[in-house]
């Protein structure tokens, strides 16, 4: 497995959110895989596959700070956006999105663009491209934050 690094060590207060009584950041990591482990995630197939990702989560709001596409899984780091009121301002509440529904979301459509624009995919796997299972979890810094 190829080593994964952040771009962006550093954190930043535009990086925290701000409440009346706390400060947070919320990031997470998303491990997901083709269907039995297959290497497919190569050449165009990876290349593809890492734009659909980005279009979808930037459609989304949802921040990519890095991504790592290996032969047979993917790795991404997000920041997962918090919901805003109708005025502009942020909500004291959870994220917008469930990280299990944006695995979900990101998994359901990549495969069906990927299939569709490499039939072979279909072929290796018909039904989905994605393995039903994946990772994740949350991602935090040490207590040079603090």
């Amino acid at each position: 497995m190829g080593e994964v690094k952040a771009k962006k060590d550093v954190v930043t207060r535009h990086d925290l959110r701000h409440d009346r009584h706390t400060v947070s950041l919320l990031t997470d990591h998303l491990v997901f895989s083709p269907k039995y482990r297959g290497k497919v995630l190569e050449g165009e197939v990876a290349e593809a596959a890492e734009e659909i990702i980005r279009e979808t989560c930037k459609e989304l709001d949802i921040e990519i700070i890095d991504m790592a596409m290996n032969v047979d899984h993917v790795h991404i780091f997000i920041k997962n956006p918090f919901r805003k009121s109708v005025y502009g301002k942020m909500l004291r509440s959870p994220p917008k999105y469930s990280v299990s529904w944006i695995a979900k979301r990101l998994k359901g459509r990549s495969s069906k663009l990927l299939r569709d624009q490499f039939p072979q995919l279909k072929e290796w796997c018909p039904g989905h491209l994605w393995a039903p299972s994946c990772y994740h979890g949350s991602v935090g810094h040490g207590w040079e934050v603090v």
